[in-house]
């Protein structure tokens, strides 16, 4: 008996020195990239009442653990290093090294954000090139919860040939693009999943109280993917996010103009650094192309998505029209996907004076058998990538569309129908696979849109 109580004693005094050992978070490793110009958080466990020591760079900052949790927030860095963090409890240390001090962006989203540069376009080429030791990326694990989690299993990785293959191919493209025109480090938080729908991805109390979406809080897997893969993120500093997705939500694509905004102001919630910026891509062109004007769900989401831009500030959309496949739902060129994108990061998230989108459709004005159409974002002008203007329709009182023909005047688009007298309403690349060739001359398509508010095909979904 004697034995076994020491035994015992033992086993507990072991486990409470395990318990005792200050820890951070995993996000929190060899490689890692922490966001330049921002207040930076550090936290991680510790036993109650421990004291904890935190130093990087040249700051130091002391805590006591609270609920077996410790936080700290140091002043902002500027953009450098490699920095070692140290963390220091009562009876351990750890010693973090190659930090860098940078942007950070959450790339999230679908298949179309997870698609990899090994799957992509010119994969071996893009690899060979990819040597990029202020570049860093990690891998959020691709897992569900019921509850919201606090950890990830993950490690930061350097950017190399040998690397970058399994990385998603938009977030490298966004984060080389940023890296080349900023000469700072990238950090890169790869979470996303495909084949998942947008209120996977939001808090459920977002879903709850939102309304027209309480719905969705009653799905078996609502909220999961947010759980486990975007709540435990926070509050790490980031700049931003990128996201690309959709595709899983096109069947309620109006239910989209109230779900999507609401996803990212869930995910501005979580983080609690104000409304970071949120861009996003615009769906790829997919299906058979028609030659007929027809409904579409896959257009209902996209102008969901165009939509979106005035409800949530600091938003950005890269339009893609010119990247599609009629029988690929992933479209192998992510290089101009993460450029386009780069862009918008670079005049939303940094202020440059740029042209950062393609036309979008501002207002119309009738005259006589013409439909007059004015954008914002005309940058150098409008411009037409081939012989003349394709995927314009055009609808009179009727509300029944007609293709129509349409040229560029000056900073205007004029279309008109020898079918339609009196023109009513008038749409643009309005088509799962939209075949469109107006951009502006700083070398960005027009979004589609249409100038209407006729009741569409997933409104009752």
């Amino acid at each position: 008996m004697l034995a076994a109580g020491w035994l015992a004693a033992i086993f507990f005094f072991s486990l409470g020195s395990v318990h005792a050992e200050v820890k951070v978070h995993n996000l929190f490793t060899e490689h890692a990239v922490l966001q330049r110009d921002l207040p930076l958080p550090i936290w991680g466990t510790a036993a109650d009442g421990e004291t904890v020591k935190v130093t990087l760079a040249d700051q130091t900052a002391e805590t006591t653990a609270k609920d077996g949790k410790w936080s700290v927030k140091l002043k902002p860095l500027s953009a450098g290093g490699p920095h070692t963090l140290t963390i220091a409890g009562p009876s351990n240390k750890l010693t973090i090294g190659d930090i860098l001090v940078g942007e950070v962006w959450v790339c999230g989203g679908q298949s179309n954000m997870e698609w990899t540069v090994n799957n992509s376009e010119s994969p071996k080429e893009v690899a060979a090139k990819a040597d990029h030791p202020k570049i860093r990326l990690i891998a959020i694990p691709r897992t569900g919860n019921k509850e919201p989690q606090t950890e990830v299993n993950a490690k930061w990785d350097v950017c190399k040939p040998d690397t970058i293959g399994n990385f998603t191919a938009v977030g490298y493209h966004f984060g080389r693009a940023l890296h080349e025109k900023l000469g700072v480090p990238v950090g890169l938080i790869n979470s996303n999943i495909g084949g998942t729908a947008a209120q996977r991805w939001a808090d459920r109390k977002t879903l709850e109280t939102t309304p027209g979406l309480e719905g969705y809080a009653r799905e078996g897997n609502s909220s999961d993917l947010y759980n486990a893969m975007i709540h435990p993120l926070a509050p790490y500093g980031i700049r931003g996010a990128i996201w690309y997705q959709g595709e899983s939500n096109a069947d309620q694509a109006y239910r989209y103009r109230t779900l999507f905004p609401a996803m990212i102001k869930s995910w501005r919630d979580t983080w609690g650094q104000g409304d970071f910026p949120f861009l996003f891509v615009q769906l790829a062109p997919f299906t058979a192309i028609k030659t007929e004007p027809a409904e579409s769900d896959w257009a209902e989401l996209r102008e969901a998505q165009l939509m979106t831009l005035s409800k949530s500030p600091k938003t950005g959309m890269a339009v893609i029209t010119d990247i599609g496949d009629a029988k690929d739902i992933h479209p192998k060129p992510k290089q101009p996907v993460g450029e386009r994108l780069a862009l918008a990061a670079r005049a939303i998230a940094h202020g440059e004076k740029i042209e950062f989108s393609g036309p979008v459709f501002e207002s119309l004005k009738v005259e006589g058998n013409q439909a007059v159409l004015r954008f914002a974002h005309v940058g150098h002008g409008l411009e037409c990538k081939g012989d003349k203007l394709t995927g314009f329709t055009i609808a009179g009182e009727d509300k029944k569309f007609h293709n129509a023909e349409a040229k560029i005047d000056g900073d205007t688009i004029v279309v008109t129908s020898d079918k339609v007298e009196k023109p009513a309403a008038v749409r643009f690349g309005w088509a799962n696979f939209p075949v469109v060739n107006l951009w502006n001359k700083d070398g960005l398509p027009a979004t589609p849109f249409r100038t209407d508010s006729f009741p569409g095909i997933t409104e009752k979904n």
